[in-house]
């Protein structure tokens, strides 16, 4: 084993395009080598599933003058790069990012894992979406071992004689923050969880409303994780007798607190699989009661959804909120929920808008079910356009209302 960066640089090839995990499997250590020594990234096209807010540690495009980075979502960290077209930001849904990363033949693929065990498997631990679909197809394989990487019982695993190369670099892992909430987000996420039934197998999104849904759920029964992530809160249904028992729990990656990263590794509460499993519609729409709950930047009255851009400036990318949306519409006894805020900027912004006016819609009309917010809730899935209009209108912010009425008129008085 390589006791050293040396081998690992020598991979790092001017030309090479090499695949490096996002989400909770990045390497952080790997990260920083990178930053503190960029010229090795020289002439390498890096590709990834990169998070905002997961994946900040580095931007991979700008560590040198002509290296580049493919990805399916857009970290704050990389915006410069992407101005600067050094960014290629395909906009797939996360099964999407999936099939593309299994088909693609990237000249190295680097994988995060814990040391190996004594049948030589290195568990994927807190992260098992992309690495393994990525892994068979690269020309060179490089685990980076992390002995802070915890073996998590039913995490993926890659063998270590399949690889080209181990190095071992110590190094934190990737963290959630302390959940920050408010009352309107404990308000929606109160709304979404009367919606919840008992035995749902449950999707929720990263923060505010539908990170806040879980700890509304302690009084239910039977519910499961279905998710793209495992978090936190978890932990606190089981204890409360929430969380069904003798059903396979199911997610891509755990995103917590280091204590929970220890509880999965003692519990065994969780299953790991792909991401073609976790967010693919073919396993997902047989999936009983499967109950979606993700938010958006905004909703106009045709019930098309707003993920990615903040006026002018593309924040995001499409996410796999839509794979889930859309299974749980085929699913039997399914629901998707849009949980939002009625307004941004301290008011002064109403959410629920007459017309997008975006360069793009992440979420088609067709795919829209339900849409929550503080004030109410909208049932849109079998309505037709003039009732959709009304409902989303009784859930905006009080004083939007009237404009939003007006605007609708004017719209529908266009219409041929």
């Amino acid at each position: 084993m390589a006791s050293d960066l040396d081998a690992l640089w020598r991979e790092f090839q001017p030309g090479r395009t090499i695949y490096v995990p996002g989400a909770t499997g990045e390497s952080l250590a790997l990260a920083e080598a990178l930053k503190a020594d960029p010229g090795r990234a020289a002439g390498i096209c890096f590709l990834s599933c990169l998070v905002p807010g997961m994946n900040e540690a580095v931007d991979y495009a700008g560590l040198a003058p002509d290296s580049n980075l493919t990805t399916f979502m857009l970290p704050g960290c990389a915006r410069d790069s992407f101005t600067q077209g050094r960014v290629t930001l395909i906009p797939r849904t996360y099964w999407g990012a999936a099939q593309h990363l299994q088909a693609a033949r990237c000249d190295v693929a680097i994988a995060h894992v814990a040391p190996p065990d004594a049948a030589g498997l290195c568990s994927l631990g807190i992260a098992s979406d992309f690495a393994p679909l990525v892994w068979p197809q690269a020309a060179v394989r490089i685990l980076v071992v992390n002995p802070s990487m915890p073996r998590l019982p039913r995490a993926l695993t890659l063998r270590a004689a399949d690889a080209h190369l181990m190095v071992t670099l110590d190094g934190p892992l990737v963290y959630a923050a302390p959940a920050a909430t408010n009352a309107e987000a404990e308000a929606i996420a109160e709304r979404v969880a009367a919606l919840v039934p008992d035995g749902a197998h449950l999707q929720t999104g990263i923060g505010g409303a539908p990170g806040a849904v879980w700890k509304h759920l302690r009084a239910h029964k039977g519910i499961v994780l279905r998710s793209g992530m495992a978090n936190d809160w978890l932990r606190d249904l089981a204890d409360a007798g929430a969380l069904a028992e003798d059903v396979p729990h199911l997610a891509g990656i755990a995103y917590g607190s280091h204590g929970f990263y220890d509880d999965l590794a003692r519990s065994d509460l969780v299953g790991f699989a792909t991401t073609i499993e976790t967010h693919g519609l073919p396993a997902l729409s047989n999936v009983p009661r499967l109950t979606s709950v993700n938010s958006a930047l905004e909703v106009d009255l045709f019930g098309q959804v707003n993920v990615e851009w903040q006026g002018a400036r593309l924040s995001s990318g499409v996410g796999g909120g839509p794979d889930f949306m859309r299974a749980a519409i085929f699913s039997p006894g399914g629901r998707s929920i849009i949980a939002l805020p009625a307004t941004a900027r301290g008011g002064m912004f109403s959410r629920i808008v007459a017309r997008l006016d975006r360069p793009s819609v992440g979420i088609a009309r067709s795919d829209i079910d339900t849409v929550i917010t503080e004030q109410g809730v909208a049932e849109l899935r079998d309505k037709g356009i003039d009732q959709r209009a009304e409902a989303l209108i009784c859930i905006a912010a009080p004083e939007f209302r009237d404009a939003l009425t007006d605007e609708w008129r004017r719209l529908r008085a266009g219409f041929r």
